[in-house]
């Protein structure tokens, strides 16, 4: 997962422009991301598959989503 989560974080990171967190800054908020969605997702009951795409869309999806909740914070606290 924390490969896949590196990769994906920086992917993430390009879907979701600007004001980032800086690339390192996204690649450890996708590596969070995909730890959070391999564990949240199946637990939700959403299965994805197996295999290189079955890690690879829970992982973009859940470091979209951090990616998201931490720029939204920032804004609100900042």
């Amino acid at each position: 997962m924390i490969v896949v989560g590196a990769v994906v974080g920086w992917l993430a990171s390009v879907i979701v422009k600007g004001g980032g967190s800086g690339f390192w800054g996204d690649v450890l908020v996708g590596i969070g991301g995909s730890i959070l969605a391999g564990y949240l997702l199946p637990a939700l009951g959403l299965d994805m598959g197996s295999g290189a795409v079955g890690a690879f869309v829970p992982a973009l999806i859940g470091a979209v989503l951090l990616l998201l909740i931490v720029r939204l914070i920032r804004r609100v606290a900042g």
